[in-house]
């Protein structure tokens, strides 16, 4: 439900102030006053200044002279946060009418009228409550019930901003969504994205940078890769996006992890068969001859223990869980996943026994592999084969709900988890929380060199991996408001259960002339057209 209500505190949140320097009155005694009773009171207006500064005076033992020279440089001090109030507008312009903005604050009568004088945006507001008018003061429950009935806001889809924690966790007790405002760049980062749609932002960042998403290493250095380009392609269905030139083989029709040179490694770097199995379940412009030899290929390079190698290359005899899975993946999507038994019966004992909590030769994360084991079942329609990981990788996924992670690895804990129907919202607001302010997310470390431990991150994945796990845990309904937006359906890619998989005809290979279809993304059966 989208959010229609914002409230805000004037003082340290759209007015900034200094506390007075070289007076009578100390930083820790002016905060001990502004924390008084008689204090409250005054900014309740059950008491004059003249009142108030008087027992101030004779209550911390001060001059009365010195009470209103402090308070007078404190008014004088303040500024509005012009950053704010601009932000504040254009989401209010934004929401064609349907965002309110209200102003709550505790404040005294004569403090107001000064705050009031001051230039600032004011006409954001559709009305501002304060203190001295309303007879009580935050935290108190009751101020917060008497502006919701004022202004009839539901409180779940209200926010609420203030500095001060109290405040907040009143506001949050009434169920509303509240805001701490310690840090201006947070908070302005969490505020938008509940009041400036992530899905919107995110795919105008990678719309801004089409063609230019590159990867790059922990180290600075910039990697032009082709594995990472074609997961942002399956993701969001989207060719635009993405540098289809170089998306093209070797001779023997393999594929390499790198475009052109290879980077921080040997220039003879080989063909893998992770990237290969990769563009092989993606691309769609390769025919069945060409898949069937390269598969054939690939199963000149098993070892000994019945385990596929990542390389094509006999003098590199490396293997991983994660590139095994893909691997697998491609044979399975094409009934021939009874000639890669081995390699199956590793990945499960590595999902069994956990053995890919601390990443694996090549991948960073825990979640590459579950993500990728997910991947594996949505590409065949095998009973044996789903019932026999299906039920261990979703207690697996489960396990993982709420941990630490980056902005890749709870996109990849998402998606994967929606395969199962998972509730998730602790990880997708923590996803939420840490878009950037351009509408990207931060590389995320998926892959890292065997030899150096150097991990490259893409921006552009993360991106597309959080918009296309935003959309999934979206309730379906909420598709056609995006498509109403003018967004791309694609990045939906499917919902929760397995029956509603919208596509958008220019992005997938899946579809036909219909504009958009619903498909059942086990069988390809349609079930039936979006007009």
């Amino acid at each position: 439900m989208p959010f229609e209500t914002l409230i805000i505190d004037f003082g340290d949140v759209l007015f900034d102030w200094v506390p007075p320097k070289d007076t009578a009155i100390p930083p820790k005694l002016l905060r001990a006053i502004l924390n008084s009773t008689t204090w409250f009171d005054f900014e309740r207006g059950k008491l004059t200044q003249e009142d108030c500064y008087t027992r101030v005076a004779s209550l911390f033992q001060v001059a009365v002279e010195d009470i209103y020279t402090t308070f007078q440089q404190a008014r004088e001090s303040l500024t509005p946060n012009d950053g704010f109030f601009h932000l504040v507008q254009s989401w209010k312009q934004a929401s064609s009418g349907r965002l309110r903005v209200y102003a709550l604050s505790n404040i005294s009568t004569p403090d107001y009228a000064y705050l009031l004088a001051l230039d600032a945006q004011w006409s954001i507001f559709d009305e501002v409550f304060v203190s001295c008018e309303i007879g009580e003061r935050k935290p108190h429950l009751g101020i917060f019930k008497h502006v919701i009935e004022r202004t009839g806001s539901n409180p779940a889809t209200t926010v609420f901003v203030d500095d001060k924690l109290d405040n907040v966790l009143s506001a949050r007790s009434l169920g509303c969504r509240g805001v701490q405002f310690t840090s201006r760049i947070e908070a302005f980062r969490e505020l938008k994205t509940l009041f400036h749609d992530p899905i919107h932002r995110g795919y105008t960042f990678l719309l801004e940078n089409a063609g230019r998403l590159e990867s790059v290493t922990d180290t600075g250095e910039v990697i032009p890769e082709i594995f990472a380009q074609l997961l942002i392609l399956e993701a969001t269905g989207q060719k635009h996006l993405v540098k289809t030139d170089i998306l093209q083989p070797e001779q023997d029709l393999t594929y390499r992890f790198f475009q052109g040179t290879a980077q921080l490694t040997s220039q003879d770097f080989p063909s893998d068969l992770d990237t290969t199995s990769l563009a092989l379940t993606i691309l769609d412009d390769i025919n069945d001859d060409e898949r069937i030899r390269v598969m054939t290929k690939m199963l000149d390079y098993v070892n000994a223990d019945g385990i596929i190698q990542t390389y094509f290359d006999i003098e590199r005899p490396r293997f991983d869980p994660v590139v095994c899975v893909n691997t697998a993946s491609l044979f399975y999507r094409y009934g021939r996943e009874s000639e890669v038994q081995g390699t199956l019966d590793f990945i499960y004992n590595v999902l069994l026994h956990r053995a890919y909590l601390h990443g694996t030769r090549y991948y960073t994360t825990p979640e590459c592999f579950l993500f990728f084991m997910s991947r594996l079942l949505d590409q065949g329609t095998n009973p044996p084969l789903y019932e026999r990981f299906a039920s261990l990788l979703a207690v697996r996924i489960k396990e993982r709900v709420g941990l630490p992670g980056d902005p890749l690895a709870l996109a990849m804990r998402l998606l994967a988890g929606c395969r199962f129907g998972i509730t998730n919202t602790q990880d997708l607001e923590s996803l939420l929380a840490v878009q950037l302010d351009d509408g990207s997310w931060a590389p995320g470390w998926v892959y890292r060199y065997g030899s150096s431990g150097i991990q490259i991150g893409n921006a552009g994945l993360s991106t597309a991996f959080a918009l296309k796990a935003i959309r999934k845990m979206r309730k379906p309904t909420d598709f056609m408001a995006d498509r109403k937006a003018g967004l791309p359906v694609s990045l939906a890619v499917g919902c929760i259960d397995c029956w509603c998989c919208v596509v958008f005809v220019g992005g997938c290979s899946r579809v036909s002339s219909s504009p958009y279809l619903l498909i059942n993304r086990h069988t390809d059966n349609r079930v039936g057209t979006i007009r």
